[in-house]
C-alpha cells in the first residue's frame, strides 16, 4: 500500500496549543515580536512578571507594539502612545482632550490565551478571537524536579508539514544520522515497533530503544522509551532506566509557510546528568542540524511541486499525521468531537 502526495500550502490547525517559546526568551518588563501561523505575534512579560501575548499591531494606526515601552503593567504604542493592558484592552489614548468623549474599554488588540509552565510558554491559536480554549493545554509527561535542564533550538526553512514528517520518519536514522556518537550504516537491522492511538495522536508502546543508538548506552541497562506524538506538532519521548526519569520534548512550531521553530527540550530527575550538559551540547546541534540539512535540500525541491510516495510500513506514521490533520479540522468545522483514525498495529521497517 501508498499513499501519493503533491507539494501544497501548509494548513494550520487551530483551535490548539502550540509551544509559542521559553520562559527565558521574555524578561519582565520586556517585549518580543514572533511571527506564529502567519501571524504577528507580541509576546511580552509585565514588570511584575505576567506572561502575555497580544496581536502585534497597534489599532490605531499598525505599529508593532513590541516596538514600544511599559508604562507600569500596560504596553505603549511607540507611534502615538496608545496603551493596552495584558487583557489587550486599552487604557489611555493621550492625544485626547476635554470634551471628546470616547470609551476607550471598548478598543483593544487581539488577546492570545497563554500558560506559563514547567520552563514553557503555551499559546493558544483559536479560530475565534473571543471563544475561550476549547481544549486544556498540554502537560509534559513527567513529574521530576525543575525546568527544563537542556535547551537545543534551530529554525528549518520548510513549512509545518515536512519539518514534522522528517522528524518523526523512523526509516533516515541510519543515512541522515549516521555519525561516530549514534550509529553507521552499516548497522542497519529489521525493527518491529508497536502502536497505539492516544488522545490527538499515536504513542510507539514502551520498548527497548534500538541497539545501534550509541547515546542511550550511557545510561546503563534496563532502559525503556516510549515516544508519543500529538497535535498540532509535539513529541514526547519518556526514557526510563531504574529509578532515572528523562524527558525528551520536542515542539515543532509553524512560524510562517516557510519557516518552522524545532525546540528541543530535555528534563531529568538525576541532577548528576547535568554535567554531561556541556558534552550534549555539541552532538545536539549537530544531530538536529543533520534534519535541517535534509529538509532544505528537500525544501528546494519542492519548488518544482513534485509527486511523493508514503509507502508501508515506514511511512505510515507520516500518513497517520496527515489523517490526524484532516481529522482535527473536519470536527471542528462539524463541530463534532475528534475521531481518532490511527489503529492499535505494529509496523516493520529496517533501520
Amino acid at each position: 500500500m501508498t499513499e501519493s502526495r503533491t507539494t501544497e500550502e501548509p494548513q494550520y490547525l487551530r483551535d490548539i496549543w502550540y509551544c509559542a517559546a521559553l520562559s527565558g526568551d521574555v524578561k519582565p518588563g520586556k517585549m518580543t515580536r514572533k511571527m506564529l501561523l502567519n501571524e504577528p505575534v507580541m509576546l511580552g512579560r509585565t514588570p511584575s512578571g505576567e506572561a502575555f501575548a497580544l496581536r502585534d499591531l497597534c489599532p490605531h494606526r499598525g505599529v508593532p507594539l513590541s516596538a514600544g515601552r511599559f508604562q507600569g503593567n500596560d504596553v505603549e504604542c511607540p507611534y502615538h502612545g496608545w496603551r493596552f493592558n495584558a487583557q489587550g484592552r486599552c487604557t489611555a489614548i493621550p492625544s485626547l482632550v476635554e470634551g471628546q468623549e470616547m470609551d476607550i474599554a471598548r478598543i483593544g488588540v487581539r488577546r492570545y490565551p497563554m500558560v506559563e509552565e514547567r520552563g514553557l510558554l503555551w499559546i493558544y491559536m483559536g479560530a475565534d478571537a473571543n471563544a475561550a480554549p476549547a481544549l486544556p493545554h498540554p502537560s509534559l509527561p513527567y513529574d521530576g524536579p525543575g525546568g527544563p535542564r537542556f535547551v537545543e533550538r534551530q529554525v528549518f526553512p520548510v513549512s509545518i508539514d515536512y519539518t514534522v514528517v522528517g522528524l518523526m520518519d523512523p526509516a533516515h536514522g541510519p543515512f541522515v544520522h549516521s555519525s561516530w556518537f549514534w550509529r553507521k550504516a552499516g548497522s542497519i537491522h529489521a525493527k518491529a515497533k508497536n502502536y497505539a492511538p492516544t488522545e490527538h495522536g499515536f504513542a510507539m508502546l514502551a520498548h527497548e530503544p534500538s541497539k545501534n543508538a550509541g547515546l542511550y548506552k550511557v545510561l546503563g541497562g534496563g532502559i525503556t522509551t516510549e515516544i508519543t506524538f500529538t497535535l498540532p506538532s509535539l513529541r514526547y519521548e519518556v526514557i526510563k532506566a531504574g529509578k532515572n526519569h528523562i524527558l525528551g520534548f520536542t515542539a515543532v512550531t509553524p512560524l510562517t509557510d516557510s519557516q518552522t521553530e524545532v525546540t528541543q527540550v530535555f528534563y531529568w530527575n538525576n541532577r548528576l546528568f547535568s554535567l554531561f550538559t556541556p558534552l550534549m551540547r555539541p552532538f545536539a546541534k549537530i544531530f538536529m542540524g543533520q534534519d535541517r540539512k535534509i529538509v532544505t535540500l528537500q525544501g528546494e525541491s519542492l519548488k518544482f511541486n513534485p509527486r511523493q510516495m508514503l509507502i508501508q510500513d515506514a511511512d505510515v506514521p507520516a500518513m497517520w499525521y496527515y489523517r490526524l490533520k484532516k481529522e482535527w479540522m473536519e470536527s471542528r468545522a462539524e463541530g463534532r468531537a475528534f475521531i481518532n483514525p490511527v489503529p492499535t498495529t505494529t509496523l516493520r521497517w529496517r533501520s
